[in-house]
C-alpha cells in the first residue's frame, strides 16, 4: 500500500477542506430556510405571512410601483433577487393591508424597502435614492 505524499496529499486535503466548507455553507442557509417554514403560535409560518400579505396586497400594486420595486432591488446579486422581492413585497402589503390604503404609492414602497431589509443593505437603498433625487428626510428615522 502507498502512502500519499507530495502534491496529491495537498490536492487531497484542499478538496476535503473546500467540500466541507460548501456543505457547511449549504446546510446554513437550508437551516435557515428551514426555521422560516416552521409555524409560530399562531399555526402560521413567517413564509406563510409574506405569501399571504402579497396574494391580498397583488390588486393594490400599480406598474409604476412594481417598476420602482424592481429598481430598488436591482442592486441585489441575481441569485438572490426574486426572494428578497417576495420578502420586501411582503412587509409593503403588510403595511398596506395594516393601514387600509386604496394603493400602493411609492412612500409605502420605500417604507417597506426599508423595514424589511437588514441595516447593511440600507447605504444601497440611500444611493438610489440619490439617484431618484427622492427626498430620504421623512424615511430617516427608519434608516
Amino acid at each position: 500500500m502507498t502512502q500519499l505524499e507530495g502534491w496529491f496529499l495537498w490536492f487531497i486535503l484542499f478538496w476535503v477542506v473546500v467540500l466541507s466548507g460548501s456543505m457547511a455553507i449549504g446546510g446554513f442557509f437550508m437551516f435557515r430556510k428551514f426555521l422560516k417554514k416552521m409555524p409560530k403560535e399562531d399555526g402560521k409560518s413567517d413564509m406563510d405571512w409574506e405569501e399571504y400579505y402579497v396574494n391580498e396586497s397583488r390588486h393594490l400594486w400599480t406598474q409604476e410601483v412594481k417598476d420602482l420595486l424592481e429598481e430598488l432591488v436591482s442592486p441585489v446579486p441575481e441569485l438572490f433577487r426574486d426572494v428578497a422581492r417576495h420578502k420586501i413585497a411582503g412587509k409593503i402589503g403588510e403595511l398596506a393591508l395594516k393601514e387600509k390604503v386604496s394603493s400602493i404609492d411609492r412612500d409605502l414602497v420605500i417604507r417597506g424597502y426599508i423595514m424589511a431589509t437588514p441595516k447593511r443593505d440600507h447605504k444601497f437603498l440611500k444611493k438610489r435614492l440619490i439617484e431618484k433625487e427622492i427626498n430620504m428626510t421623512p424615511y430617516e428615522h427608519l434608516f
